[in-house]
């Protein structure tokens, strides 16, 4: 993880909607440049900790649905590099190719243990393997799909300034966001125009806040509005 030179950036990102945010991170390159190592320690514990619930998951999984433990997928990170993310699969095999690539209350694709571990976002576990390879980071903007990307406006075009997040301020404020699309007639439609614009807005006003007590102000704030479920 390092912060490019403004000259450096992809050109898209080099306007003035995005260089106030750049200037704030440059700013505070002490924290940008440390994150990375805490990134890589926690992470590592947090593994060494989960690593018999998350054999337990893959387990359950396994004995709950035929298809792979794991859910692969592309999305966006740091200056807008393709990675793949890596979940525990809570659908159905193959369950993009039948449907939205965001997810409704009640979809059919989520299988019986996928619920449990939608509800408690331990589906989210092996990102800390992503986060270890350095394409994301503990605390930082949700990685969307490319397709959603492009619907970027010009500002939002800074919260690729950082690599994706494991969590996020927004994360929170949205986490029953399948609820929200419960019944819109075009999920993938109501998500651009309504609710990503929005969420935009959390993670803008992260990068302006971006420092070590904001991210772990947000790391508690995560544990406590999951365990408080």
């Amino acid at each position: 993880m390092e912060l490019r030179q403004w000259n450096e950036l992809p050109d898209r990102m080099r306007t003035r909607e995005v260089r106030k945010y750049y200037n704030i991170i440059a700013q505070r390159r002490g924290w940008f440049r440390a994150k990375r190592v805490f990134d890589v320690i926690v992470s590592l514990i947090m593994l060494v900790f989960l690593a018999i619930p998350m054999a337990a998951i893959a387990a359950m999984i396994k004995l709950d649905s035929k298809g792979p433990v794991f859910f692969r997928q592309e999305r966006v990170t740091q200056y807008g590099r393709i990675f793949k993310i890596y979940k525990f699969r809570t659908m159905v095999n193959n369950a993009s190719r039948i449907g939205s690539q965001v997810t409704v209350a009640g979809d059919a694709r989520i299988t019986k243990v996928g619920k449990f571990l939608r509800k408690f976002r331990l589906d989210e576990f092996p990102q800390l393997l992503n986060i270890i390879a350095g394409d994301m980071t503990l605390v930082g903007t949700r990685p969307e799909v490319p397709k959603y990307v492009k619907h970027y406006t010009p500002e939002m075009y800074a919260t690729l300034l950082l690599p994706a997040g494991l969590t996020s301020r927004t994360s929170i404020a949205y986490k029953d966001e399948d609820k929200l699309l419960k019944d819109a007639k075009n999920a993938d439609k109501t998500y651009v125009e309504q609710i990503l614009p929005v969420k935009m807005q959390y993670n803008l006003e992260s990068l302006r806040k971006f420092g070590l007590v904001d991210d772990c102000s947000i790391l508690w704030n995560t544990f406590y509005s999951v365990i408080g479920k």
